[in-house]
C-alpha cells in the first residue's frame, strides 16, 4: 500500500454526477420516474457540536491517533467518521482497546465504487458498534482505482475476514495483510470484480454444473 495522504475527499458537498430515471428506456413510461434527475454527492462535513457522545468520541480518537479524523458526517443521528487509509489500523485498535471508546465489533465491511470521484473511486465502510457503551459508529476509507490498497482490519476485528474477501471479490479492493484474500463469491478465475459500476450487466454465459444459461441479451424475450 503507498504510505501517503494522496487521497482527498471534498470537505463541502459537491455533484460528482447525475442520474435519471431507471428501467424506462425503450417503454412506454407513464410512471414519469423516467424524466427524474437526481445530483450525486458526497456529505459535506458536519460541524460540530453534535451533543451526547459524538463530539467527545471524535476527540478522543484525535487524541489517541493524531490526524485519524479526516472529516466527521453527522446526519439524522448517524456519526460517520472519514478515516486516510495510512490511519486505519491504528484508529481501529484504539477505538476497540480505549476504555472511553471500546468499539469491541466490527458488523460489517463493504465496498462502495463512485468511478466520477477522480483518485477515490473506492471506498471501504465499515459499521463498529460498542457493546459496552451500547453505540454505533462507521468508518469510512477511500483508495485511488490506480492504487486500491487499504489495510486489513481483521488483526484486530477477526469478524472481518469474510466480509473484506467479499469487497475485494465484489470490488477489487486489496486488503494489505489480509491472511487469505480469495475470491469468496465468484469463481478463482473470474475476471473483474462484478459490482463495480462500469462492469458490463449481462452478456456473460454463466455455467452451473454443466449447464450453461445464456447472457440476458440472448434469452427471450417476453415483450
Amino acid at each position: 500500500m503507498t504510505e501517503s495522504t494522496d487521497v482527498a475527499l471534498p470537505q463541502q458537498a459537491k455533484p460528482i454526477a447525475t442520474r435519471q430515471g431507471m428501467w424506462t428506456s425503450g417503454t412506454g413510461d407513464t410512471s414519469g420516474y423516467g424524466g427524474i434527475v437526481r445530483a450525486v454527492a458526497l456529505p459535506a462535513g458536519s460541524e460540530p457540536p453534535f451533543g451526547s457522545w459524538y463530539d467527545a468520541a471524535i476527540a478522543r480518537l484525535e487524541e489517541l491517533v493524531p490526524g485519524a479524523v479526516g472529516k466527521a458526517v453527522f446526519d439524522r443521528g448517524e456519526l460517520t467518521i472519514y478515516i486516510p487509509r495510512e490511519k486505519l489500523v491504528d484508529a481501529v485498535k484504539a477505538l476497540r482497546d480505549d476504555s472511553q471508546l471500546r468499539f469491541e465489533c466490527c458488523m460489517s465491511v463493504s465496498g462502495v465504487h463512485y468511478p466520477e470521484l477522480a483518485g477515490a473511486e473506492l471506498h471501504v465502510v465499515y459499521h463498529l458498534q460498542s457493546m459496552t457503551h451500547n453505540r454505533r459508529l462507521r468508518l469510512e476509507v477511500a483508495a485511488p482505482e490506480s492504487d486500491p490498497h487499504v489495510p486489513s482490519v481483521v488483526a484486530t476485528y477477526p469478524a472481518a475476514d469474510w466480509h473484506e474477501r467479499e469487497a475485494w471479490d465484489m470490488f477489487g479492493i486489496i486488503f494489505d495483510s489480509h491472511p487469505h484474500l480469495t475470491r469468496i463469491l465468484m469463481p478463482d478465475d473470474w475476471v473483474g470484480h462484478p459490482q463495480r459500476k462500469d462492469y458490463p450487466l449481462g452478456g456473460i454465459p454463466i455455467e452451473f454444473k454443466g449447464a450453461v444459461v445464456p447472457p440476458v441479451d440472448e434469452r427471450r424475450s417476453y415483450r
